[in-house]
């Protein structure tokens, strides 16, 4: 039997229609930026510079992904940074639940000590010159490594997750588990890890995306071109067509440049964000779990 459906009051519906208007009116400020930039990628270059794209693609092309996917870098700047990206997040995971889980745990003599310390490194760090003295004395100089070591852990991502341990693993699976003989070790791997699904999901969204973006860390310590990621290549491609004093005096030259300047930077902004944005619906279920930790107890 159908229950009957409870008579909204004036007050409520009135709240629900504002906030609906409120809603979509936010969801189309944050759309429509992206779909101008899709709609800009594949319009023409004298379209986007007269201002007539708006919503949809005006004169469509494929220019700009073509001046883009036409340097041969560009796809080994693309694997250069899917190989940052995992073995980075990798790297970023197994170090911070190295230093989440002992902190985590009460039992752990002085670890508010050593939680001192690493919030102490949060508040203050040696700068950009002490940084490249030790990559260069460490050796990293100009290899791969320089691009995973220096981000190896991220002390506020390592506070995340000691609070998902603390709030979430019971003690009392501790208890039992060490009763039957099981080791700390043990008690991680096939108890704690497969409990926390949702805040690994979450951390390694965090470090994915970090990877992703980087290019200061390669503008400072890489200097072979083949070792650049996606990020700096691209930056270098956008550079080489800056409209310089020698072009001036060929208008045509000028406008032609600016035109595909202008289709690159709306282009390489698609090529570098379709990865994430392809893979992020896979971890949402498990981003919106893990980043409301401690919200709520009950």
């Amino acid at each position: 039997m159908r229950k009957p459906k409870m008579k909204e009051a004036g007050s409520d519906r009135l709240f629900t229609i504002v906030n609906y208007s409120v809603l979509t009116l936010i969801m189309i400020i944050v759309l429509y930026p992206l779909v101008y930039v899709v709609s800009a990628s594949f319009s023409s270059s004298s379209a986007v510079l007269s201002g007539r794209v708006w919503l949809w693609p005006i004169e469509p092309t494929l220019d700009g992904y073509r001046a883009v996917f036409k340097n041969g870098m560009v796809v080994r700047g693309f694997m250069n940074t899917l190989f940052y990206t995992v073995a980075g997040t990798g790297i970023n995971l197994l170090f911070t639940i190295m230093a989440a889980y002992p902190l985590s745990r009460k039992d752990f003599r002085g670890r508010n000590v050593f939680m001192l310390l690493f919030v102490f490194t949060m508040m203050f760090n040696g700068g950009l010159i002490p940084s490249y003295l030790l990559v260069k004395n460490l050796g990293m100089i100009d290899t791969v490594w320089s691009m995973l070591i220096p981000a190896a852990l991220s002390v506020w991502n390592v506070i995340i997750m000691r609070t998902y341990f603390q709030t979430t693993i019971p003690g009392e699976l501790l208890e039992a588990s060490q009763l039957d003989g099981c080791t700390d070790f043990r008690f991680l791997l096939r108890i704690v890890l497969p409990l926390s699904g949702p805040i690994l999901a979450v951390i390694a969204l965090f470090y994915a995306v970090g990877h992703w973006n980087q290019y200061f860390n390669a503008m400072i310590f890489l200097k072979r071109a083949d070792l650049y990621p996606l990020q700096l290549i691209l930056r270098d491609i956008l550079v080489q067509n800056e409209i310089n004093i020698d072009m001036l005096g060929d208008a045509k030259t000028a406008a032609a440049r600016q035109g595909l300047r202008e289709l690159l930077k709306y282009s390489l902004i698609v090529v570098t964000s379709v990865p994430l944005l392809v893979v992020y619906p896979f971890v949402q279920k498990f981003f919106v779990k893990g980043v409301m930790i401690g919200s709520l107890k009950g």
